[in-house]
């Protein structure tokens, strides 16, 4: 059965202190529904482990294209599990595990650009920590079955919806979106790749109620 907490960012960076010391490279997973504060728990871990200990690497590196989604007609359903290349996303996250490579160059989202941008992101060898994020990490349909076994541990954040729908529609404003748009995309798209997000929670090692 799936453990729930209530813990502080202090706890659990001490948790992923400890899989960091496991002697091999470990993979770290944060996932939870759009706006669980993913991303930020993930910057405030790898900035209190140190980047000789810990890396991020986010699944949205892996977004298609904007020029993708439209050839494909998924432009406005961005986000969804199939606007991504999870194929790609396996075979990276194989990468890293290997250790075969001095250094793997992983891809990320840049929200300013709505774009995914290439090889931006090294992630040395000796890094024994690689912390990927994003909000399918426990979906096990098509081509993200090829995540069995990739990740060492997953965390699933889970804040109020009022909190996370606020989160939303805040940084859909802050990229360009006008207030009324901003909040039906959070309502509404958002919304429903929060709820095949959610059906997958127990597969989880831990989901995490975050007091700060």
């Amino acid at each position: 059965m799936t453990e729930t907490i209530r813990c502080s960012t202090a706890d659990l960076t001490e948790r992923a202190r400890a899989l960091a010391t496991r002697g091999s490279r470990t993979v770290l997973g944060l996932t939870g529904a759009p706006g669980a504060g993913k991303s930020t728990l993930s910057a405030a871990l790898v900035a209190a482990l140190g980047a000789d200990t810990a890396v991020i690497v986010p699944m949205d590196g892996y977004h298609y294209a904007n020029v993708v989604l439209e050839a494909l007609g998924r432009r406005d359903r961005k986000g969804a599990q199939d606007t991504f290349d999870a194929g790609g996303y396996v075979s990276l996250l194989r990468r890293l595990r290997s250790g075969d490579e001095e250094v793997v160059h992983a891809p990320e989202f840049r929200r300013e650009l709505e774009e995914p941008i290439g090889s931006a992101l090294p992630v040395p060898r000796d890094v024994p920590l690689v912390i990927t994020e994003g909000n399918y990490l426990l979906l096990r349909e098509g081509p993200w079955a090829g995540l069995e076994g990739l990740v060492d541990e997953t965390w699933y954040l889970e804040p109020g919806d009022d909190l996370r729908h606020d989160r939303l529609v805040t940084r859909h404003e802050a990229f360009g979106k006008p207030p009324a748009e901003a909040r039906a995309w959070a309502l509404g798209t958002d919304e429903a790749n929060a709820r095949l997000i959610a059906a997958h929670r127990d597969r989880a090692d831990l989901v995490v109620q975050l007091t700060d």
